[in-house]
């Protein structure tokens, strides 16, 4: 038999079969799904099938991608908050893989023994506005029981008309989230086998998602050693992948989070595409039913608030009142779009969240402040280098909330003069 692809080898293959010409995952929208939809029936013909199953509140068609023609049938879904959107391109991804390499033996076992079934983008809508909730304003994962959402009702009738043995439901997090173990680390990717009731039993089917999530968890620390953390199983009656698992299908959350560069997407999409090929293959060999669920259940709890974007330590700070202080300065940034002059970019758009001693935090970047103090950025032109007095006590004030537009002055002679160390912009 053919030995399972090691994660090392997965995150090299993946350059070969991105997917060419795609914008930024934050700027793919639904025409972008379609057009690469539209190539895959004809590029194979026996190897894909392409379905309209539903329509989304604005009337965007919701299509399902069928693969392979295995006895055990795999569901997956990305997208359901259209602000969470790497795993959209990791399912188009995956499927370049599958089209590319399906003579290779282990991609001819995994289509032999699964047939997977794909919903990527499920609310095109919310992709469309980059917003969390579709165009009704319904967050539609917690709408598995009302079923107000027409994207919902697509989904409750793929699991009703399919009875797949396992789901994957597929996520962006906060990126503040930190691997909860003190080691002050990004949480890049978080797993959970949900429950299925509030005293979080077990059945045979979640258990069957906690060894997947095990599988995942060992293909992906390689690759980002202590960045995999894991969700809080509380019960949470309105979503989805709790009552998947109560109607008959198991479900396995991976939630993408922060990756600690200028430049996340690319290795998020990487581990994306890892973590979901290692957990078909093993799904697809029977070597899922032989992991260790300790591993599983030993994955640090995820730490919601435990990531900034940005710290400065240890600078001199002025708060509303009083003298200044030694403080550090904690700065959030989330991905956000920006239209201007008709094009759509992808910035980071970040405000002070934290002041005073932030030791407990991890950052994507750090500063170090001594000797340095930390001011608003003022509204004439500045350059790093410039000199100039510190500006009068009303603009001197820092205090969470302000959009994180600082600048980092030391002192230098004569005296009462700062030269402008660094300057900090993010967009509002």
């Amino acid at each position: 038999m053919t030995a399972p692809a090691t994660p090392q080898e997965l995150f090299a293959l993946w350059a070969d079969v991105r997917l060419q010409g795609l914008p930024p995952p934050a700027l793919v929208r639904h025409p972008h799904v379609q057009a690469q939809l539209r190539r895959l029936h004809p590029s194979a013909p026996d190897l894909f099938q392409v379905e309209e199953v539903g329509r989304s509140v604005e009337g965007r068609p919701l299509h399902l991608v069928r693969v392979g023609s295995g006895p055990r049938h795999i569901l997956l879904w990305s997208q359901m908050h259209g602000d969470e959107p790497t795993a959209t391109t990791a399912l188009l991804d995956l499927f370049e893989y599958l089209r590319l390499h399906r003579q290779h033996p282990r991609v001819a076992r995994l289509l032999s023994a699964l047939t997977l079934h794909a919903v990527p983008m499920l609310n095109p809508d919310g992709a469309e506005r980059f917003q969390r909730r579709n165009a009704q304003g319904i967050d539609v994962n917690r709408d598995a029981l009302a079923l107000q959402t027409p994207e919902g009702r697509t989904l409750k009738a793929l699991r009703d008309r399919l009875q797949p043995s396992l789901g994957f439901n597929l996520h962006n997090q906060s990126w503040r989230t930190a691997v909860g173990d003190g080691s002050r680390r990004p949480a890049s990717i978080s797993l959970l086998a949900p429950p299925f009731d509030a005293s979080r039993s077990d059945n045979p089917g979640r258990v069957l998602a906690k060894k997947v999530c095990a599988v995942i968890r060992d293909a992906l620390e390689p690759l980002a050693p202590g960045q995999i953390g894991r969700y809080d199983d509380s019960f949470e009656v309105r979503a989805f992948g709790d009552n998947l698992v109560r109607w008959g299908t198991p479900t396995v959350l991976i939630e993408t989070g922060p990756w600690p560069s200028a430049e996340p997407d690319e290795p998020l999409l990487r581990l994306n595409f890892v973590a979901l090929v290692s957990a078909l293959e093993s799904l697809s060999t029977g070597a899922v039913e032989h992991a260790d669920l300790e591993r599983y259940e030993s994955i640090p709890l995820n730490d919601s608030k435990g990531m900034l974007h940005l710290v400065i330590r240890g600078a001199h700070v002025h708060g509303e009142a009083g003298d200044a202080f030694l403080s550090d300065v904690g700065v959030a940034a989330v991905q956000a779009v920006r239209n201007r002059e008709g094009s759509a970019s992808v910035v980071l758009s970040g405000s002070i969240e934290e002041l005073g001693d932030l030791r407990v935090y991890g950052a994507v970047e750090e500063v170090d402040g001594t000797g340095l103090t930390a001011v608003p950025l003022p509204s004439q032109d500045v350059r790093v280098g410039d000199t100039l007095p510190l500006p009068p006590r009303g603009e001197l004030t820092l205090r969470v909330g302000l959009p994180a537009e600082l600048m980092l002055l030391r002192p230098v002679e004569p005296a009462g003069n700062y030269r402008v160390e660094r300057i900090i912009r993010y967009e509002r």
